[in-house]
């Protein structure tokens, strides 16, 4: 799961909607996304799903979209439910819960 604090909006990648098997709140014609590489991704429909974070479920609308990550928290999800970002701690923090953040170490080639 990714958090994403430039993404207004929660999305759920399609492949994970689909094992759900939960009807669409509505089926989006023609819409899409831009990626943060620039590429445009399918947006299918919105769904009310179940998000497990930390030891709590949250139940949220997101959209169902042709996406990498399985899922993206958005800062629709993040707002509603009160969730603050601490970097300095690498974490988020919601109803007194402390959440680590993990995030890939990269390595660079030396110049």
């Amino acid at each position: 799961m990714l958090v994403d604090t430039g993404e207004k909006e929660t999305l759920l990648r399609t492949d994970i909607a689909q094992k759900l098997n939960q009807q669409f709140i509505y089926t989006a014609p023609n819409i899409f996304l831009k990626t943060a590489t620039g590429e445009k991704s399918n947006i299918h429909g919105k769904l009310d799903a179940s998000i497990e974070c930390g030891s709590r479920r949250f139940h949220h609308k997101v959209y169902v979209a042709d996406i990498t990550d399985p899922c993206i928290l958005g800062l629709d999800f993040l707002r509603e439910f009160s969730f603050t970002i601490d970097l300095e701690r690498n974490e988020i923090r919601t109803g007194g819960e402390e959440i680590p953040l993990f995030s890939a170490n990269i390595q660079f080639p030396k110049l």
